[in-house]
């Protein structure tokens, strides 16, 4: 592909290529603090009008991006099948246009902007999903995020790592790996992460319950129980 010139390649997949538009629904399981998808009880009153939110999946893929997120404009709906045009032009898609007919189920959905705020209905809060979302940013060792070692000492000290302009701010959770599960290289050539709470939240949520305990504490865990322990908080340099 990387000797075909760009133009050739996407002439090519206009003409031939294809889409499928993704199922969100798996990302969700695996990440559920940072993938948020409507309740049920919000789809179920999706009608003409509605935007709602989808993941196109470029086939082949595109050299720049090989999916999309784009709105499509609810046109009809019968049960679980709904179509609708899509309302934005692709960025990397030359086989999609903006105005195109697009069928797809009520489980494809990842966001909705609705017609009328009058339309919007009041939300169950036992399906509110978005409630677990977890934005604010914390500094935590690389091995939990990326290598599978679990949480094992957490503290919060006075937030310092937000700067002007950040969408979210630093909670001031500070997250370190279970030093019992890390090689010698992980313990000596460890690195940290500023991130999104959720993001180590999706590895290991065994510490949500403290997530709301005030500055200048610390926890452990007790590796014969399993349960983060409270214990004594110092100012520690960065993970």
């Amino acid at each position: 592909m990387k000797f075909i010139p760009a133009f050739i390649y996407n002439y090519w997949r206009k003409l031939f290529g294809s889409y499928e538009i993704d199922d969100p629904r798996p990302i969700a399981k695996n990440a559920p603090y940072t993938f948020y998808l409507p309740p049920i009880d919000h789809l179920e009153e999706l009608s003409s009008g509605d935007l709602v939110k989808l993941i196109f999946i470029s086939k082949p893929p595109g050299l720049n991006h090989g999916a999309e997120r784009m709105w499509v404009k609810i046109v009809n709906r019968q049960n679980n099948v709904i179509s609708g045009l899509l309302n934005n032009q692709p960025y990397d898609m030359p086989q999609l246009s903006q105005g195109d007919e697009i069928q797809f189920r009520d489980f494809n959905i990842i966001d909705i902007e609705w017609a009328s705020s009058e339309n919007r209905p009041e939300l169950n809060s036992l399906s509110n999903e978005k409630e677990k979302q977890r934005w604010e940013r914390c500094f935590v060792d690389d091995c939990v995020l990326y290598e599978g070692i679990t949480v094992q000492y957490i503290y919060r000290e006075e937030p310092d790592m937000s700067q002007d302009g950040d969408k979210y701010s630093d909670s001031g959770w500070r997250i370190r790996g279970n030093v019992n599960e890390m090689t010698d290289e992980q313990y000596e050539n460890g690195k940290g992460s500023y991130v999104a709470l959720g993001a180590v939240l999706n590895r290991d949520d065994s510490w949500i319950h403290l997530i709301d305990s005030p500055f200048k504490t610390a926890f452990i865990k007790n590796e014969k129980t399993g349960q983060f322990e409270p214990t004594e908080f110092t100012a520690e340099s960065e993970p």
